[in-house]
């Protein structure tokens, strides 16, 4: 059963790409430091691991990783309710000419 209503945004967009800046920022002076996501996790309150993803997309939307980017995980979403809405029309539709006949089998009255 899909819900009505939209699901919430923790998080406004402008706040998680001013925090994937400064991660990518920070790791660009200086590599080797691994504590940076927790930091500017911390001074902007958001949640690390909430960070942590938006770094890893970021990431692959640049494709200095392997993945989906961003626009491809929306066209596969919408790819998969478009296959959702063809099987349920298909069924519905099997379903209607199921009974459409057996309407016509019965004898009349």
């Amino acid at each position: 059963m899909e819900s009505t209503k939209p699901s919430q945004k923790r998080y406004p967009p402008e706040l998680k790409e001013r925090a994937v800046r400064m991660v990518l920022d920070l790791r660009s002076q200086d590599p080797e430091d691994h504590g940076v996501i927790t930091r500017v996790s911390r001074q902007l309150g958001v949640g690390t691991e909430s960070l942590r993803t938006w770094v890893n997309q970021a990431e692959v939307n640049a494709g200095k990783r392997p993945g989906l980017t961003t626009s491809e995980q929306a066209e596969m979403a919408d790819l998969k309710k478009e296959v959702r809405e063809l099987r349920r029309a298909a069924i519905l539709q099997a379903a209607a000419t199921f009974f459409g006949a057996e309407l016509d089998r019965r004898p009349p009255r």
